[in-house]
């Protein structure tokens, strides 16, 4: 079965990265509080670039990223991440989310991330699934944790030091048996 292209969550709903959340994308891309652990903030050409390499990944794989409104459907919100991470010449499957401000310490990033691990689970039958934060980045590793991923260790990502967390089933289900 296919991951859906949207889903929602009590408070959010979320809908399949597109062409035309290029100027959503810019907005939030331009944030400095939402891009201080992602990397910095990102001109028009750097989120052209994010936009069609994600937009691919969806067309590749039929999975990645979603664009994240409230449940109004109002303006974005913020993201949510299923995809493929290139991580030490290895494909592994990632969960990721990013909000606005306004909206931190509300429990959404939770609640969304909780969704993309069951699909991860259910609908791409994932055995392992990690998630990559910044040493700072406090907050999204406490959701990290909450979501039942564990910390790994260091590594570097586009030259930046990263925490890697994970959760492997494979390993619970040997262990059961």
């Amino acid at each position: 079965m296919p991951i859906p292209e949207s889903f929602r969550t009590a408070r959010l709903q979320a809908e399949r990265l597109a062409p035309h959340h290029l100027n959503d994308l810019i907005q939030f891309h331009r944030d400095p509080a939402v891009m201080a652990e992602l990397g910095g903030v990102r001109d028009e050409h750097q989120t052209a670039q994010y936009l069609s390499r994600n937009v691919d990944h969806w067309v590749k794989h039929g999975f990645g990223v979603w664009v994240l409104r409230e449940s109004d459907g109002s303006e974005v919100v913020g993201r949510a991440v299923l995809r493929y991470l290139r991580l030490e010449d290895i494909d592994e499957v990632e969960v990721g989310f990013a909000l606005y401000p306004r909206l931190w310490g509300r429990g959404l990033a939770t609640e969304v991330a909780e969704t993309c691990v069951v699909l991860a689970r259910s609908e791409l039958g994932v055995e392992s699934l990690v998630g990559v934060t910044t040493p700072a980045n406090r907050a999204s590793q406490r959701v990290l944790l909450k979501l039942g991923l564990q910390y790994e260790r260091e590594v570097l990502i586009e030259e930046t030091r990263c925490f890697l967390y994970r959760a492997n089933w494979a390993a619970s289900t040997e262990a059961v048996d």
